[in-house]
């Protein structure tokens, strides 16, 4: 099969993580036409007709089944459809197979380039048509696309990730911890993976091939608004499954401000955001309180804690959280001594909230200063 692609296939890193390896026999072609447009919101392109433009593109060649099968599942989901165009090549016109968007794409404004695509967005791809084809058996169309924006927002946490100091503990090397072998991953929402590893050992040496099993969640942005003129917090008061799973007779915690950093949103935003969506409350500055893994042995949950001041008149607890997200949230204002309080009874059982509430404790004196 012979298939001209116009956009991001076009990078040769991002086929053969969606094909299963390198693609050879790229020719340079182009579709008379057609425009290239970005689409609306996203960082991707698609093409439509357009008469006098040129669509610049390539054909790869001879793709043979599996190749087209990953290919028809990459696109497919997302509603692509497959059709015959005739493009130009330098040795003339020849007939092939383009993947065509549908119909209700809404253009983007301004022109799109595959070159500041790469620049920021390849990488975090990557990582993304991995994680796709990682699955046995592999998910449907529907299930590809429901699965979609987790799948990305695990690819920006690993692309997200970076060597923090290590000044008392020691200095990896890229080849001291290694995954050696791995089986199909499992969960839609989230994932859950087996996998065989070898790392160095303190005393010298490597270790056995160890068999461990680790959740693979996404990085999230923990906000605990503080009024520091009334001295007021505000935590979140929701079910959680974790508390009932361990059979905890109350699974109603009270919590921080908290959400998924999604693909391509800065931690920052996502703090801002989730305070409003969550609290319907305004943010007017964020102080970073510490970015971490919460828990390490076993999870790739990774945390950027803010403070966020703001303004908090309410003395009343009130409801929030957005319905299309099953959200059924009840927001409580307090007095600060009064949560430090509800940490010393117990009654706050949550990391992050006791952790933010010790670190404004902490930093009290500069914040209401500043005030």
């Amino acid at each position: 099969m012979d298939l001209f692609v116009y956009g991001t296939l076009r990078s040769q890193d991002l086929m053969a993580a969606v094909c299963g390896g390198p693609v050879r026999g790229a020719v340079p072609a182009d579709l008379p036409d057609y425009g290239v447009f970005p689409v609306d919101g996203n960082v991707v392109p698609f093409i439509a007709p357009q008469r006098g433009a040129t669509a610049q593109g390539l054909v790869y060649e001879g793709l043979d089944d599996q190749q087209m099968a990953r290919l028809d599942l990459y696109e497919g989901a997302f509603g692509y459809r497959f059709v015959a165009v005739e493009v130009t090549t330098a040795t003339g016109p020849r007939t092939v197979q383009c993947y065509l968007p549908p119909e209700d794409v809404a253009l983007g404004v301004g022109a799109w380039s595959l070159a500041v695509w790469e620049a920021d967005h390849l990488a975090p791809a990557v990582l993304a048509a991995t994680e796709l084809f990682s699955y046995d058996p592999l998910p449907s169309f529907a299930v590809a696309r429901a699965m979609w924006p987790m799948i990305e927002a695990r690819a920006w946490s690993k692309h997200r990730a970076k060597a923090a100091p290590a000044t008392q503990r020691y200095t990896a090397q890229s080849t001291d911890f290694q995954i050696t072998g791995a089986r199909a991953p499992q969960g839609r929402f989230f994932r859950f993976e087996s996998v065989d590893v070898m790392h160095r050992k303190f005393t010298g040496g490597r270790s056995d091939v160890l068999v461990r099993e680790g959740f693979v969640g996404t990085d999230a942005a923990v906000v605990l608004p503080y009024d520091p003129v009334r001295d007021r917090v505000l935590l979140v008061e929701q079910a959680r499954l974790g508390p009932r799973l361990r059979h905890d007779p109350n699974p109603w915690m009270l919590e921080p401000v908290a959400g998924i950093v999604d693909a391509r949103e800065t931690p920052q935003a996502a703090a801002l955001r989730e305070c409003k969506e969550e609290a319907g409350v305004t943010v007017t500055r964020l102080e970073e309180a510490g970015a971490f893994y919460v828990s390490p042995g076993a999870s790739t949950d990774y945390f950027y804690t803010y403070v966020g001041l703001c303004d908090l008149p309410q003395t009343e607890a009130y409801l929030g959280g957005l319905d299309d997200e099953a959200e059924d949230l009840r927001l409580h204002p307090l007095a600060f001594d009064d949560a430090l309080a509800l940490a010393d009874s117990g009654e706050i059982a949550t990391g992050p909230a006791l952790f933010l509430l010790y670190w404004i404790l902490r930093h009290k004196a500069r914040l209401q200063g500043a005030a």
